[in-house]
């Protein structure tokens, strides 16, 4: 078998429905399997999403176990040459999968790879390339030089900014939210360190990867990353987590260092831990006060772009949620033209577009405050990166 394809899923059902429908496009041609691995999810994916793939290898968790041991678990029950470690909140382009096994067949000292990752207004997430962390690399990026001077070798080495978009280019850190390994590679350095829980680990392996003497790189295949939809960022633990991985990759890494040079790094990252707590209890008062809304982003415009047969389903949904709404072709009234501080979705219909065309549109035409939906006709269904539509809510 060619490839496996792992999912860590919790609590993003529809996300990962989204994601399984995309995983399932970019397969064709592939001698491949595809396990979701759920982390004992409340919402019922397992059960929803079952008889919707018949042909995907579903485990339970009987707890959350993590990204770390529930990849592992996965990887042991894996039979692919190549291992793709894929979060559930992103879309994967038809050709992505095609290509990557291609370039990773034709480079035999290729361990790992990642690709051109997506934000949903269109551009290009940082963490598609990165450098490793070193306490220097780290410093740079704590104290703003990395943003200052994001192209410069140097200064901005943590995202690698000097390399182009469009060329495949040797990189240092692969992002968990897509990691395509080799096998061979996995059984010579080893798997995910599960001392980690969720955050880390893709840049401990990574590390590891290069130790061992194979390279990772970076691919202009295109996929789109919600960016944490399957985390809570909202509450204490997602902070000491978050953190605590950061400790954890010092202290393995670069435990040997004198405590002059690792001082500084430690008490960085606590002031970001301090800065992160503080941001987030200033958030959660405004929301108390009324001050941020987190539910249905009433100030939305979604701007849908369907088959000409799927409209009345769509103008239904749009009734029947509340939606401000208009179809390509047709002229916005004043109000509608008025909407210079809420969000603009474009809804694109999936079974008019490929996912890879959708995400070329978007990465050639982001504009602020614009974003990306996707319109299930099956299903009846908009997702957005910030909630979920259809006639059941």
């Amino acid at each position: 078998m060619k490839l496996s394809v792992i999912i860590v899923s919790y609590n993003v059902k529809y996300y990962l429905e989204q994601c399984l429908l995309s995983v399932q496009r970019a397969l064709e041609g592939l001698d491949a399997e595809v396990i979701v691995i759920d982390n004992h999810s409340k919402d019922g994916s397992v059960d929803y999403l079952s008889n919707l793939f018949p042909d995907v290898f579903f485990i339970r968790n009987t707890a959350n176990l993590g990204f770390a041991k529930a990849n592992n678990k996965a990887i042991r029950q894996s039979r692919g040459e190549y291992v793709l470690l894929l979060n559930p909140d992103t879309v994967v382009g038809e050709d992505v999968l095609r290509e990557c096994v291609r370039f990773m067949d034709a480079h035999p000292k290729a361990g790992g790879a990642g690709v051109r990752m997506l934000k949903t207004d269109g551009t290009d997430a940082m963490e598609s390339r990165r450098g490793i962390p070193t306490p220097i690399t780290s410093f740079y990026k704590m104290v703003g030089l990395c943003s200052c001077f994001p192209k410069h070798r140097k200064f901005g080495r943590y995202y690698m900014g000097h390399l182009p978009w469009d060329t495949p280019s040797q990189i240092e850190i692969t992002s968990g939210a897509f990691c395509m390994f080799r096998r061979k590679t996995l059984e010579e350095v080893g798997l995910l360190d599960e001392d980690f829980f969720m955050y880390g680990e893709d840049i401990d392996l990574s590390y590891r990867v290069i130790k061992g003497g194979w390279e990772n790189w970076y691919l202009p295949q295109m996929i789109l990353h919600y960016k944490g939809e399957s985390t809570e960022k909202t509450n204490f633990r997602y902070v000491h987590v978050f953190y605590e991985a950061m400790f954890i990759f010092l202290s393995k890494h670069y435990g040997n260092l004198r405590v002059f040079f690792s001082l500084p790094i430690r008490l960085g990252i606590c002031f970001k831990a301090f800065l992160a707590l503080c941001s987030m209890v200033v958030d959660k008062a405004k929301y108390s006060l009324g001050f941020v809304n987190r539910g249905k982003n009433i100030n939305a415009q979604y701007v849908f772009d369907v088959d000409d047969a799927h409209k009345d389903a769509c103008r239904r949904l749009i009734k029947r949620n509340g939606m401000k709404a208009l179809f390509i072709g047709e002229t916005a009234t004043k109000a509608e033209r008025s909407n210079e501080t809420g969000i603009i979705y474009h809804v694109f219909d999936i079974s008019k577009y490929s996912f890879k065309e959708i995400l070329e549109k978007i990465s050639l035409n982001s504009v602020p405050n614009r974003q990306v939906a996707f319109y299930n006709p099956e299903r009846q269904l908009v997702i957005t990166g910030r909630e979920i539509i259809h006639d059941a809510l």
